[in-house]
């Protein structure tokens, strides 16, 4: 018996072996949205501090991001923000005023701002300490152990055990600083602190239904394939466009679906990560209609127009992902497709109006199901409080999808990813050379 070919196996046996790659999930029924709960129980002030005073963390007219409208529903009278850092006061003190003016203002009133997390800890009170930690910086004031770039460490050094939730991609840093960032994720498990990284979709119920599909059926996945293509005329941020600052948009944008492969396939031997890009001097990746001047950015850092990648997962299956810059308007157009024996899943348009095709052995047609009312923003705010509070005895009620480590292997693969596009141009480029 021990020696059946493959072709001889059980189904049975070949899907064990995709058990020890499996990452946790939530009952997509428990996910329940924001305008269903209830604030949580108790008298006693939750207290909260948030650091960045951006958008992620305020909300924008560019997107469903904002943290601290997820926070006051979640917690309701009971938040209370002891302190905003942000290098740029007048901004923070803006949206503090904002708050103040509302109906919220029981949680901002006293909120104090500082430029540093250092300046707030000089000038804290013992009742300012805070329950959780709220990092919205930008990426590239994280993920490192250099000063001034190493918040996580300094909440650690200053507020041991207390839980910290930090926004994807832990870090926009050069290359060879992804080792800190593992050193960072040891550090945090040694020291058991509560950590989730924001990487929301993984709280879709469209997800986690997924998830409960490849579990019920105890199915190994054998390949998923993404497309993340965006909406590049609504993109006016210039540091979006240079590769110097914000690392490029696999790593920056497209790493929601590097993430999400990841989630499904298991990890990936880095090894076998291909690659191919457009670039912006080639004839197909030029752009009628960009919102900044690329002139003004250094033709080594402008970023390509596409990028398609493959890889083998440790598990045997195949991942690919392809970014592409192409749309204009303001919708993107993102897909995800994740294939087991006799099983096609497709999550389309996830940020807006997240619907699952599903296809089943025995059936050709496809099941459509949509999830018109769904937050996973809300949903990972509520799970990451849940396990604070301590207060659900069913260990699969609360749970964190995303650990720091797990957030670091996402960022490690982005990476790879673009390395490996730019390896395959400059083999371009010398091949071209020589015949010429």
């Amino acid at each position: 018996m021990a020696n059946r070919r493959a072709s001889e196996r059980r189904p049975s046996d070949r899907r064990a072996s995709g058990l020890s790659s499996r990452r946790p999930s939530i009952d997509p029924w428990r996910l329940v949205p924001m305008d269903k709960t209830v604030h949580i129980g108790g008298s006693d002030d939750f207290n909260v501090l948030f650091i960045g005073a951006g958008n992620i963390m305020f909300g924008s007219d560019e997107g469903p991001w904002n943290h601290s409208f997820r926070f006051e529903h979640k917690l309701g009278r009971r938040l209370k923000v002891v302190a905003l850092i942000d290098p740029a006061i007048e901004r923070a003190t803006a949206v503090l005023q904002k708050k103040c003016d509302s109906f919220v203002v029981s949680a901002y009133q006293d909120t104090r701002v500082f430029k540093t997390l250092e300046d707030f800890v000089k000038n804290m009170a013992p009742k300012d300490r805070p329950r959780a930690v709220i990092v919205g910086s930008p990426p590239m004031f994280r993920g490192s152990l250099a000063p001034g770039r190493d918040i996580e460490m300094q909440i650690l050094k200053f507020f041991p055990g207390v839980a910290m939730f930090i926004e994807k991609p832990i870090a926009t840093g050069p290359k060879s600083e992804i080792q800190d960032a593992f050193t960072i994720a040891k550090t945090i498990q040694d020291s058991k602190t509560i950590c989730s990284v924001g990487y929301m979709l993984r709280y879709l119920k469209a997800t986690q239904m997924m998830k409960h599909i490849i579990d019920e059926n105890n199915l190994t996945v054998m390949a998923t394939i993404a497309r993340y293509a965006c909406a590049y005329e609504s993109i006016a941020k210039p540091d979006w466009w240079d590769k110097s600052k914000s690392a490029g948009p696999i790593v920056e944008q497209g790493t929601h679906f590097c993430d999400l492969s990841r989630y499904f396939g298991g990890e990936v031997d880095m090894s076998t990560v291909n690659a191919h890009s457009l670039e912006w001097d080639e004839n197909a990746g030029a752009l009628s209609k960009m919102a900044v001047d690329e002139s003004k950015i250094a033709p080594e850092n402008r970023i390509p127009r596409v990028t398609s990648a493959t890889w083998k997962y440790d598990s045997g299956a195949v991942g690919s992902f392809t970014h592409v810059v192409s749309l204009q308007g303001t919708n993107y157009s993102c897909e995800l497709e994740v294939y087991a024996d006799g099983y096609m899943l497709k999550l389309v348009d996830p940020y807006v109006q997240p619907t699952l095709y599903i296809r089943k052995p025995g059936d050709d047609n496809e099941q459509m199901v949509r999830f018109p009312d769904d937050d996973p923003f809300f949903s990972e705010v509520s799970n990451l409080i849940d396990i604070i509070e301590d207060i659900e005895e069913d260990p699969e009620a609360a749970q964190i999808l995303s650990s720091y480590e797990d957030a670091v292997r996402t960022y490690e693969l982005t990476w790879a990813i673009r390395e490996a596009s730019e390896r395959s141009r400059e083999a371009a480029k010398l091949k071209a050379a020589a015949a010429a």
